[in-house]
């Protein structure tokens, strides 16, 4: 999926590829002056939060450093079937940001069809998964403390200003489960200064920071967004490993009694285990297994959609082999016709496909792949995540016979 903010970010910040993600800390401006505003604005944002049934801690507020505690920003409703709903209450979040104050909004993905295409092309881009995270803050107001996170974090900032500083890690590739407690900040200052409109920063995980607004006036604000990748390492091929191992009977037998060539056994067949299922292979496997996170169904009671596009958390894998084509990609293997070959690039490319024009092969392949879970019918709203950032793809209409 060729992405306009995948593109930018790998400009601004000298990136030839994915490859670079977590490997230093960068910093860089987008060169299109419109696309910090198209990915979301602070009316936009509130307009989300008022529209959704919220719980903390997806969504958080601070005040002079310090989080707010919950009651004193959501309320809980009681619809006339007596059933109590978590909602934001927008007053007490207006009071909050007017008198200096932060409000954080998690996973904006699942609510913002714009933040769920961008995280989309992030993670077929990256081969990891992608969520968003927004923050909005107004007034001189502080923000969060120096701290660390446990995956990498690409920030953009969308509007007015922040001031930041990053430091290196204290404790290279550090986890939120770990041997040890990481609670030493690094001395090493990487960079100190200020975000405004259009700049991007990558930190990788482990690399301390803050950011803050003291100081920047009682008439500003600040909006960014944080794009978190969730790579994997070898703890986590560990623990498949693990899993994997329930399959065999000599893993589920107690170690308590057993004799030393038991035990023998027990490690030959470990190394096995790691040898047949290398890292390479458990990183291809997990891409091609992993489900859409969420998926519109096709009911054929509507009619055939307009257009149709790949929902795939990761790009599907289209292989021909001989006069076939297998596809693997969102939990499924599937296998075509060598003839189904373009269009199966078309609908599983990332980009919005509309139909009109195309032929019946191909509203046939999309109708087959929508109910495979692979792609789903476009609706306005979600047709409205790729407008401007991602270019449709779209058939001619042939020409009647009496043309």
């Amino acid at each position: 999926m060729e992405h306009r903010l995948v593109a930018h970010i790998e400009e601004a910040l000298g990136w030839d590829g994915p490859g670079s993600v977590g490997a230093a800390f960068a910093r860089g401006r987008l060169t299109d002056p419109d696309l910090p505003a198209r990915l979301l604005t602070p009316h936009r944002l509130l307009d989300l939060i008022k529209r959704r049934h919220l719980a903390n801690p997806q969504l958080r507020c601070y005040a002079e450093g310090d989080e707010v505690h919950p009651s004193l920003f959501l309320s809980s409703n009681v619809n006339r079937r007596r059933q109590a709903v978590s909602q934001a209450d927008m007053a007490a979040l207006g009071r909050i940001l007017n008198q200096g104050g932060t409000v954080v909004l998690d996973h904006l993905d699942f609510f913002d069809p714009t933040l769920e295409v961008a995280c989309r092309a992030l993670g077929w881009w990256s081969g990891e998964l992608t969520s968003a995270n927004a923050y909005l803050a107004v007034g001189d107001t502080d923000g969060f403390h120096l701290h660390w996170d446990d995956h990498e974090v690409i920030a953009v900032q969308l509007a007015g200003e922040k001031s930041w500083e990053v430091r290196g890690p204290s404790r290279l590739a550090p986890m939120y489960r770990d041997a040890e407690r990481n609670r030493t900040p690094s001395e090493e200052v990487l960079w100190k200064g200020t975000m405004r409109a259009g700049d991007v920063m990558h930190i990788p995980r482990g690399f301390w920071h803050t950011a803050t607004r003291l100081g920047s006036g009682s008439d500003g604000h600040s909006l960014h967004v944080t794009f978190g990748f969730t790579k994997r390492n070898g703890v986590t091929w560990a623990n498949f490993l693990s899993d994997a191992a329930r399959a065999d009977e000599a893993f589920r037998r107690d170690l308590e009694g057993a004799e030393g060539t038991a035990h023998k056994v027990l490690t030959d067949k470990l190394s096995s285990l790691a040898a047949s299922y290398s890292p390479e292979r458990y990183l291809d496997e997990l891409r091609s297994n992993t489900p859409p996170a969420r998926h519109m169904p096709y009911v054929t009671a509507f009619g055939r959609p307009e257009g149709v596009v790949a929902v795939t958390e990761f790009a599907p894998s289209i292989v021909r082999a001989g006069d076939t084509v297998q596809v693997c990609g969102g939990g499924k293997r599937l296998t075509f016709h060598e003839r189904a070959d373009p269009g199966l690039r078309a609908l599983l490319s990332g980009h919005p496909v509309y139909l009109d024009g195309a032929d019946e092969d191909t509203i046939t392949l999309a109708d087959l792949l929508v109910m495979e879970g692979l792609c789903e019918p476009l609706t306005e709203m979600s047709s409205s995540g790729y407008t401007g950032l991602v270019t449709p793809v779209t058939y001619l209409k042939r020409p009647s016979a009496s043309g």
